[in-house]
């Protein structure tokens, strides 16, 4: 389905996981003019204003991309701001325009905190597995980026390759494959300090991810939700 596909690439900005993957879409609705209806909860009640906007405007860029799509409706539930939200979506209105002086910083400098931080743990996934396929410290440094799609590997490091290097445009800087967060290149030397630094990046987003998953399964368990539900639009039979 083109809606699930545009979805799937909406990130949680903190878990750098997809909005679908992690079971946040509750409903998507077609209906007859082009107009698609989302909704979507959070683990918590209390999950941040930013993050929860920030998905959830997401949401309405990527299936408004859609050429059928006249108009796209988000709707947040459970959520002590979803009011807010939900009206400054709809509206198009920026974070601080929904909350004012509530609000803390511009959504776009957001976004590129957390694309950095994604950055990062894709980074460190990607040369992870390069060092378990023996490539040595001297090799990985050298790498520019068209090099690096050449690398031979299996389907596993290819997804590697490709999700890292949709973030990799961000930083820019030197044409290698492999730069720290200001584009600058990586000394062979340094390289496995700094794989242990970016360590510690994704050590605190997975811990986050487990206990997000955890909250959601309380929460499903409690409020009996039920997977994703889709309502294609079906034009009505014809009477004549």
């Amino acid at each position: 389905m083109q809606v699930q596909a545009c979805l799937a690439t909406v990130m949680d900005p903190e878990l750098d996981e997809s909005v679908i993957d992690l079971d946040f879409i509750t409903e998507v609705e077609l209906l007859e003019d082009g107009e698609v209806r989302i909704g979507f909860r959070l683990p918590t009640y209390w999950c941040a204003a930013n993050f929860a906007f920030l998905m959830a405007d997401d949401m309405r860029r990527a299936v408004k991309t859609l050429p059928w799509v006249t108009q796209v409706k988000v709707q947040l539930h459970d959520h002590m701001y979803a009011e807010a939200i939900n009206q400054g979506v709809k509206d198009g209105a920026g974070f601080e325009a929904a909350f004012g002086v509530a609000a803390e910083g511009g959504l776009e400098a957001l976004r590129r905190t957390f694309a950095l931080k994604a950055f990062q743990r894709r980074q460190e996934a990607l040369l992870q597995h390069l060092f378990g396929k023996k490539y040595a410290p001297e090799t990985l440094v050298s790498l520019d980026l068209a090099a690096l799609q050449r690398v031979p590997l299996e389907a596993d490091g290819e997804t590697l390759v490709e999700r890292y290097l949709e973030r990799r445009p961000l930083v820019g800087g030197a044409p290698l494959a492999f730069v720290d967060t200001e584009g600058r290149p990586i000394a062979a030397e340094a390289l496995s300090l700094h794989v242990r630094d970016l360590r510690r990046v994704g050590v605190n987003a997975e811990f986050n991810g487990t206990l997000c998953r955890g909250l959601l399964a309380v929460r499903d368990r409690d409020f009996g939700e039920k997977p994703i539900h889709f309502v294609p639009y079906r034009p009505a039979a014809s009477t004549h």
